[in-house]
Formats: structure tokens, sequence, C-alpha cells
């Protein structure tokens, strides 16, 4: 009589193959997802550098706080031509006669008419803080908070009164300052606007970041 064996129970076998496999598969998902995360790393690392290696010389100087040079050769009488240094605005304005004349006319409004303070260099401390009296190169930023001004050339608009002759006024905060960057009294900013270091390559272009002492 033969005897048969009995079959072997393989469903405990499987089901402790698959407890096995569970226990792997955390440790598998683990090491997949590390790797791809230093895989990606590279990659944004890698993409960081080609931008940064996109950038022009002169964009990286610029951002860097290089100086910067302005064409002024097509700035007409009473216009105002914006540029970018250490990412501050400057503003570059023609002035007319009237409005240097109006320099003269609105000294006993000002807080800082003869310009005491340090916001300019030895060689822009005069009525028109300026090298040559036609061409204003001032920041543009409000010494108050630092807002930006907004360029009011005309004579006595009716929000600024009959007594206004020109010049910038902030619409953050009320603070005025005439055509020489010079600040009223009476308003919330403390000094004059800043006049940047700067000087002329030629008739036609400055550079701003490099100051009339170093050129001579």
């Amino acid at each position: 009589m033969s005897t048969k064996k009995p079959a072997a129970d393989t469903s405990q076998v499987a089901h402790d193959s698959s407890i096995d496999q569970d226990n792997l598969d955390p440790k598998r998902r683990r090491l997949l997802v590390g790797g791809m995360s230093a895989v990606g790393g590279l990659g944004a690392g890698a993409l960081g550098v080609s931008m940064l290696a996109s950038m022009s010389p002169s964009a990286r100087a610029k951002a860097a706080g290089a100086p910067v040079e302005a064409d002024i050769s097509k700035i007409a009488e009473g216009q105002l031509l914006t540029v970018e240094w250490r990412g501050k605005p400057v503003w570059i304005v023609r002035r007319t006669a009237q409005a240097l004349e109006s320099l003269k006319n609105v000294t006993g409004q000002l807080s800082d008419p003869d310009s005491q303070e340090e916001q300019q260099p030895a060689y822009a401390q005069n009525e028109g803080r300026s090298i040559k009296p036609e061409l204003l190169v001032v920041v543009g930023l409000c010494t108050h908070l630092g807002c930006s001004p907004t360029y009011r050339p005309e004579l006595a608009p009716p929000d600024l009164g009959s007594d206004w002759e020109g010049g910038f006024f902030c619409p953050c905060h009320g603070s005025k300052f005439d055509m020489a960057g010079r600040v009223y009294a009476g308003v919330p900013a403390p000094t004059n606007l800043e006049i940047p270091p700067y000087s002329f390559i030629d008739d036609n272009r400055i550079i701003i970041g490099v100051g009339e002492e170093v050129a001579a």
C-alpha cells in the first residue's frame, strides 16, 4: 500500500514571504525617494549655476553696485530721465531757466536751503546741488520712509497750492522738495533728497557712482 506524503503547506510560506516583502518595501521606497531627491537637488543646483552663468558681466556688476553710465544727450528741457543704480532710481532732470530761477524764490520755505546736511558730495553743495546748473542728478527716494516722489514741474497746481514753483511731491505722506531736491520745512521728510556721486564723461554722458573728485 503506497503512502502519499502530504503536500507541503505553501500558504504559510507564501504568507511569510509577503511579510518579508512588505518589510522590505518601505526601505526600498526610502532609498528610491532619497535617490530621486539627490538627483533633483543636483538638477536644481545645476540650473542655478546655469542661470548665474547666463547673466552678463555688466548685469552682475550693476547688481553689485558698479557705476552706471547714462546718456543725457536726448533729455529735453524740463524732462526727467530715470536710471537704476544700486537698486535705487536715480533721476536726471534738465532744468529750465524758470526752474533755476525758482530756487531763489523758495529759499525761505526750505528746511535746509544751504544743504548743510551731508546728503550730497562737496562739489554739489551749492544752490542747484549740481555740477552743471541745468542738470540735477538725484536719488528718487523720499528721505522719510523711502517712497518714490512724483515729479511735479508745473506751477501752482490746485493740489499743491499757488506758491508751488515746481519740484517733487511724495504722495505717501506729503513731503515736498524743490527743483534742487531740497526739502520744505514742516513736512515728514527730515533731509534733502540724496545726491549720488557722479561725474561727466563728456557733454553727452555722465557716470553715476564715480564722483567728480575721483574722475578729475
